[in-house]
C-alpha cells in the first residue's frame, strides 16, 4: 500500500502497483467504450500497457517520451515525443486508448494526445488512462485509479533499478552460493 512519508512522497510496493493496474482494467472494462489499440508510454507506462494488451487482446504500441531528465530524473524540462511508434504491424488508428503511470503537469498526457490527432489522420479518438492523477495536473485523464491530493514524488518499485549498473548484478550473483 502507498504510504506517505514525512516529506509527502507515496512509496508503492509491487502488490499494490499491480493492483492498481488491475483497478484500472475494471475502470475502463465497466466505462463500456471500445478500443482499437492500445498505446503506452515508455518507459512508466510500459507495464500498464502490457496488461492492458493482454486483458483486452489489443494491439500493443509503444511511444517513448520524455520530460524528466533533470537532476536524475526528478526535474522536468522539455516535453520530447519520439519521431517513430513501435507495433508489430500497421499504423496507428481507431480508438486509442493510450496509457501512462501517472499525470504529472500533464504537458505529456496533453502533448501526446494533440500529437497523436495531428499526425495520425486515421485515429478517431484518444482517451487517457492513468493510474495517479496529481490534482496539480493541468489536464484530467480519462480513467485513473487514485487521485493525489498534493504533488507528492511517487516512488515505484521498478525505481530500485535506478542507478545500478550491470556490474553491481554481476556482484551480486557471485555472493549467491551455488549447489
Amino acid at each position: 500500500m502507498p504510504q506517505s512519508g514525512a516529506t509527502q512522497d507515496l512509496w508503492v510496493d509491487w502488490a499494490t502497483y499491480h493492483h492498481l493496474i488491475e483497478r484500472l482494467v475494471v475502470l475502463v472494462d465497466q466505462s463500456g467504450l471500445k478500443f482499437d489499440q492500445i498505446l503506452c508510454l515508455a518507459r512508466g507506462g510500459l507495464r500498464v500497457g502490457d496488461v492492458f494488451s493482454r486483458v483486452f487482446n489489443l494491439p500493443l504500441a509503444i511511444l517513448a517520451t520524455s520530460s524528466y531528465r533533470e537532476n536524475a530524473g526528478h526535474t522536468q524540462g522539455d516535453l520530447e515525443i519520439a519521431t517513430f511508434i513501435t507495433m508489430a504491424h500497421g499504423t496507428l488508428k481507431g480508438r486509442v486508448l493510450l496509457l501512462d503511470d501517472m499525470v504529472d503537469s500533464g504537458e505529456t498526457l496533453s502533448g501526446v494526445s494533440q500529437h497523436l490527432l495531428r499526425t495520425y489522420p486515421n485515429v478517431e479518438s484518444v482517451k487517457t488512462g492513468v493510474l495517479w492523477y496529481k490534482a496539480c495536473s493541468s489536464v484530467a485523464p480519462d480513467f485513473f485509479v487514485e487521485k493525489v491530493p498534493s504533488n507528492a514524488w511517487i516512488h515505484q518499485p521498478f525505481e530500485v533499478y535506478d542507478g545500478l549498473s550491470a556490474q553491481d548484478f554481476v556482484e551480486k550473483s557471485a555472493k549467491v552460493p551455488t549447489t
